[in-house]
């Protein structure tokens, strides 16, 4: 196949699919079916029944609209049957016939024979002729899973009971509640799914992979319920607490079961599995909201009370029975934090919801007194204890979301203009408005439960506490990095809050950690294995720090780190490559990072400029000549550099007569040449990403956002002769002319940033490229082609922008012009004489990609085809010659008016009016060229 055809296979396979959808894939599964009562007889061969049953299933898994679903997945959606499927499907015989098949057959069969029923439980209801016809195949449906429940029909085995806990779920998923208590069976079929569901939490550890669907089917039964409009009975008031309660009860014996050794692995420590179940529990629980939260405490409060007798007792409890009580409390504030998240979305009762939210609540915070206190001090080494402060941690995000600082503003629909003032209610223009909003009066009435129980009356106090654990943690907690990191995300999402942030700074524990944050008090910051979360942890402060307009604050806070910087500073070249220096280094760069991470203004950065500059910026380069070998180090100092030169929000604004981007850039271009020289010249080991291109691709990033920043006068540096611009330039592209493109396409993140290099540099310094060597520049056109074809569509894009430019250049230079006036245009035609090939081979790649392939980037791609197009229209002919010789003869004529029409009102420019109309062209070209 020539390469004008490289597209074709996926349109092919696309009709090809149709056809075989639309004349041949109905019959083939009429034969499946055919061929399945045939050999429903016991006595016949079990292998053509197992080719029967998977031919059937094949067929209803087919893509029937082209979505390409994901076969790894357990989840369907609607199944899109075609309309001529209507008859077989609306037979009853059908659906019973994988039920029979169900019945009297094993696994694997028998699996099969539910997962047809689970698609055919998911075909789309306009499918059906009418509500009648949807009916009886729901009730048929109904029928069958209730005759399984009664029969207890396989159900022993694993396989066949996760499909059918599936089906089940599909049956609510595809039909509405008032559609399922309308058959006549309902109260049979719900009676035995909720027995079976409680018999299923009961044996958690056989069906723990299972739950997920029961709970699912469950929570959107009783979603359901304030949308039903008749009057029959759904018994779920009898059901849903006791399979609550069941659910539960399970998580207690789970944890009994983990101390016991009976089972290896910890349902707490399957954090993909909690979230699932835990995402689906609030839903019952609230339904009949007072009945399960008494449940709760009455289960809570005895655990608690002995808790905190452990905590005064000398010698304390075993280790054993502390870890089963942490384990049981770290179940329940998991599922007191996920029925507070659940608020956001009920539609219940809103003040007694509000108040048995501030019962569970009290519990919560009553637990947190007790956990840093006696003897419980002496547990944070211990996986229990963590997991519990995780839990806890958890609460703390949902309580903060739901009923503290913007979030719950936001979720509780207020109107715009409230604020939280300082002690902790709302305030607005309209007092009176706000004071009747319902918003307002269920937040209170929590905080009047709270300050009942507590004394924790408003916002401000509660946010006290969490902050005074979020401090806790970061003191005592110094190997557990997940409790670190999920500590600091709490804190930086609280930061984060415009009135959230501005409370925060009322609090003298946030004011302690502003003025503290050293090793001595944050033990962490000393431990390697936590040492990535310490970015997390200045972006944080910082957040806090450059939240309030006062630049005195600024020095007294980076006072710690200015004494590690001098001590490094310090430190003479013969104990430069101590393991103490490394790791200090390591640390000191994450600091960084994080503030400048948090500089979001030109008066933050500013601060952090002159600070850092001339002052610290020795050190950088000190170091990367020292470390160059040693990526731990190498790999955090560039990511702060690229954090430090970004120009985000416009940070990098210097005045006029001011020369700080120029010496900005001069450091940049210091430490990249130092790190690219030292880079190359190190042999490259197996690991070659880990070792050099990570840090290569962020030392390209360095250069590209400092080209692109908008904050250099780069003429400056020719002007006077500094070689700071051409000592980058030059070292950004040999290290990018020094990796393999192969290699340069194999790694994403490389891929993007050399190619964010090459359209700058194409940009604005195409002069640049252009002086290449004639073999270099088309190395680096050859890869843009490369580029083109990438997948991820910010590289395409990139790439196009770069050969717009140089095939603009290239028009506006040497086509339009009687002859080359610069020498860069005469080295420009001489690139394109050598090699003549370089820019149709890009075009002809452009137009396989616009016409073959489904291309997200078309207004970008338009934008060069034009450029290329104009710079020698033979070039165009020919290749318009070449893609009609290559489709149908009966579709040549029509496609040959296609592309006569793509020129259309089209001139000889390259102003914005006509690359626009060409766009437009295009897009109808594209159009009617695959409109076979």
């Amino acid at each position: 196949m020539n390469q004008a055809n490289g597209g074709l296979p996926l349109m092919h396979h696309r009709k090809i699919a149709c056809s075989f959808r639309d004349l041949a894939l109905f019959q083939i599964f009429q034969i499946s079916l055919t061929s399945l009562r045939q050999l429903k007889g016991e006595g016949t061969d079990i292998r053509l029944k197992e080719q029967a049953i998977n031919l059937a299933l094949k067929c209803l898994s087919y893509d029937f609209v082209g979505t390409t679903l994901d076969e790894s997945s357990e989840d369907i959606g609607t199944i899109q049957i075609p309309s001529a499927w209507r008859p077989v499907l609306e037979d009853t015989s059908t659906i019973q016939l994988f039920f029979d098949y169900y019945a009297t057959t094993k696994p694997p069969l028998s699996k099969e024979a539910l997962e047809c029923l689970i698609r055919l439980a998911s075909v789309r209801r306009s499918l059906f002729s009418g509500d009648a016809e949807r009916t009886a195949f729901l009730t048929h449906l109904m029928n069958g899973t209730t005759e399984i429940l009664q029969r207890a029909q396989g159900l022993g085995d694993h396989e066949n009971y996760h499909e059918y806990c599936r089906l089940l779920d599909r049956l609510k998923i595809n039909y509405q509640l008032s559609e399922l208590v309308s058959v006549e069976s309902y109260g049979d079929w719900i009676r035995l799914v909720a027995e079976f569901t409680i018999q299923s939490l009961q044996s958690w550890q056989w069906a723990s992979n299972s739950v997920y669907y029961l709970l699912g089917l469950w929570s959107r039964l009783v979603s359901s319920v304030p949308f039903l409009k008749i009057n029959s009975p759904t018994f779920l008031d009898g059901y849903v607490p006791q399979i609550t309660e069941a659910y539960i009860s399970s998580r207690f014996d789970a944890v009994q079961a983990v101390a016991q050794g009976t089972i290896t692995e910890d349902p707490l420590e399957n954090e993909e599995l909690l979230h699932d179940q835990l995402d689906n529990l609030p839903y019952l629980c609230r339904f009949q909201y007072e009945k399960t939260s008494m449940f709760i405490i009455k289960l809570m409060e005895p655990i608690l009370q002995s808790y905190t007798e452990a905590a005064k007792m000398t010698p304390s409890m075993s280790n054993d029975e502390l870890s089963v009580m942490e384990g049981r409390l770290t179940w329940l504030v998991h599922i007191i934090g996920a029925i507070i998240k659940g608020r956001q979305s009920s539609s219940a009762g809103a003040e007694s919801q509000e108040i048995i939210d501030g019962e569970l609540a009290a519990r919560v915070f009553q637990l947190i007194q007790v956990t840093d206190t006696g003897s419980h001090i002496q547990r944070y080494g211990e996986r229990a204890k963590q997991r519990l402060d995780l839990a806890i941690l958890c609460f703390f995000q949902n309580f903060q979301n739901v009923y503290v600082g913007d979030q719950a503003m936001h979720s509780s629909k207020v109107v715009q203009g409230f604020v939280f003032h300082v002690n902790g209610y709302l305030l607005c223009s309209d007092w009176m408005t706000l004071k009747t909003s319902s918003c307002y009066l269920h937040i209170q009435q929590l905080y009047l439960r709270l300050s009942e129980l507590l004394g924790l009356q408003d916002h401000l106090v509660v946010l006290n506490v969490i902050v005074g654990k979020i401090a806790t943690n970061l003191k005592c907690y110094t190997q557990a990095s997940d409790v670190i990191e999920q500590t600091l995300n709490l804190f930086q999402e609280l930061a984060a809050g415009y009135m959230s942030g501005r409370l925060l700074l009322k609090l003298e524990a946030v004011k302690f950690i502003l003025g503290h944050h050293t090793r001595e008090y944050f033990p962490f910051l000393d431990d390697f294995s936590c040492s990535q979360n310490r970015t997390t942890f200045y972006f944080t402060l910082g957040r806090m720090l450059f939240m309030e307009d006062s630049p005195v604050k600024f020095k007294p806070a980076m006072e710690p780190i200015q004494q590690v910087l001098v001590t490094l500073e310090a430190t003479p070249d013969s104990s430069f490559r101590t393991d103490a220096v490394k790791f200090t280094l390591i640390g000191v760069m994450r600091d960084l990072r994080g503030i400048a991470m948090a500089t979001n203004s030109r008066r933050t950065h500013g601060l952090l400029f002159d600070w850092l500059y001339p002052a610290h910026m020795p050190l950088l380069l000190r170091a990367l000549n020292h470390w160059t070998d040693t990526p731990e180090v190498t790999t955090p100092l560039l990511k702060f550099m690229a954090e430090f030169v970004f120009n985000k929000s416009q940070r990098l604004t210097f005045d006029s007569s001011s020369p700080n981007g120029i010496l900005l850039f001069r450091e940049v271009s210091k430490l990249i040449v130092a790190y690219g020289t030292g880079i190359m010249a190190l042999p490259t080991p197996s690991d070659a990403y880990a070792f050099k291109y990570k840090g290569i691709w962020i030392m390209l990033t360095i250069l590209t956002r400092a080209l692109a920043g908008n904050y250099v006068n780069f003429g400056v540096f020719e002007l006077y002769g500094d070689r700071a611009l051409a000592d980058a330039l030059d070292i950004g592209l040999k290290i990018s002319l020094w990796m393999p493109l192969e290699d340069i396409l194999g790694y994403r993140k490389v891929a993007r940033a050399y190619f964010a290099l090459l359209e700058v540099l194409c940009h604005n310094h195409t002069t640049v490229i252009v002086m290449l060597e004639t073999s270099t520049f088309a190395r680096i056109v050859g890869s843009l082609e490369g580029g083109l074809k990438c997948l991820d569509v910010s590289i395409s894009t990139q790439c196009a922008s770069a050969v717009d430019n140089l095939a603009a250049f290239y028009f506006n230079n040497v086509t339009s012009g009687e002859s080359p006036s610069s020498p860069a245009a005469v080295q420009m035609a001489r690139h394109i004489s050598e090699c003549p090939t370089l820019f149709p081979e890009i075009l002809k790649s452009l137009f396989e990609i616009v016409l073959f392939e489904d291309c997200a980037n078309q207004w970008s791609l338009s934008r060069p085809m034009l450029s290329l197009i104009l710079i020698n229209e033979q070039i165009f002919n020919d290749l318009k010659a070449q893609i009609l010789a290559s489709q149908p003869p009966d579709q040549q004529q029509r496609l040959a008016g296609c592309f006569d029409k793509l020129m259309n009102d089209v001139t000889r420019t390259l102003e914005p009016k006509n690359r626009d109309k060409f766009t437009q062209n295009l897009t109808l070209f594209r159009h009617d060229f695959r409109a076979k």
